[in-house]
C-alpha cells in the first residue's frame, strides 16, 4: 500500500473540511456550580442526551471549588430519571500526592472511599483544601460512563482527577468501578459530601463509535 504524503502546499490547497473528521468528541451540556446543592444531568431535561445516543459519556470537571473544608467530591446514577440517585456500585480506589517541598509523598490504597455493593455517593475527589491562598483550592478531572443505556451488562466507570489537599498537596485521584444493574441508567447527579459547590463546571460530551 502507498504512503501518502502531505506538505503545507497540499493543506493549503484544501477547499473544503467536510472529507476531514470532526473528532468523536460532542459536547451535549455545560452546567456551572453557583453555590449549588447539585449537579444533574437528566436525560430528555433541558438538553441532555443520556442515552444509546452514544456508547460512552465523558463528564469534565473545571476548577470545582466546594463552600465546606474537606469536602469530598461524590457522584451517583439513576435508572428513573433522577427520581432517585441509588445504583448499587461496586469500586475501587486509590491516590497519588505530593507534598509542594517534596518531603510528603506517597501511592496509596484508599479503602475509605471505596464501595462494595453500595448504593452511596462515590467520592472522585476529596478533602480539598479551601481555607489556604485566600480559598483557590479547587479540583479538576474526567468522568467516563461506558454503555449507561444497556439492559444487558453492568455500567462501567473510570474517573481521573486532581486537587488540592491539606494545604499544600497534589492529589491524583483515581476511582473506577460499576453500576451493578442491568437497567439502563438515564441520569447522573455529582454534589459534595458536606456544604454546596461553590462554583466550577461539569461539562457532559458523547463519544461516537469509531
Amino acid at each position: 500500500m502507498a504512503l501518502v504524503k502531505y506538505n503545507n502546499n497540499s493543506i493549503s490547497a484544501v477547499t473544503s473540511a467536510a472529507s476531514i473528521p470532526s473528532g468523536t468528541l460532542t459536547l451535549i451540556k455545560t452546567l456551572t456550580a453557583s453555590s449549588s446543592g447539585t449537579l444533574s444531568f437528566v436525560h430528555g431535561a433541558n438538553g441532555v442526551v443520556f442515552d444509546s445516543t452514544y456508547p460512552i459519556y465523558k463528564f469534565q470537571f473545571i476548577d470545582i471549588h466546594p463552600a465546606a473544608h474537606s469536602s469530598q467530591f461524590q457522584f451517583n446514577l439513576s435508572i428513573d430519571s433522577g427520581s432517585n440517585y441509588n445504583v448499587t456500585k461496586t469500586t475501587t480506589y486509590f491516590s497519588a500526592y505530593n507534598e509542594e517541598t517534596g518531603n510528603g509523598n506517597a501511592l496509596a490504597y484508599q479503602t475509605a472511599y471505596d464501595l462494595a455493593q453500595s448504593t452511596s455517593f462515590q467520592t472522585i475527589m476529596q478533602d480539598f483544601d479551601v481555607t489556604s491562598y485566600s480559598g483557590s483550592g479547587s479540583g479538576a478531572g474526567t468522568l467516563q460512563l461506558f454503555n449507561p443505556s444497556s439492559t444487558t451488562f453492568v455500567k462501567n466507570f473510570i474517573s481521573k482527577c486532581q486537587n488540592l489537599r491539606d494545604n499544600t498537596y497534589a492529589y491524583s485521584n483515581y476511582c473506577a468501578g460499576y453500576g451493578n444493574t442491568t437497567s439502563a441508567v438515564n441520569a447522573i447527579q455529582f454534589k459534595m459530601s458536606s456544604g454546596n459547590i461553590d462554583v466550577g463546571k461539569i461539562k457532559l460530551y458523547g463519544i461516537k463509535d469509531s
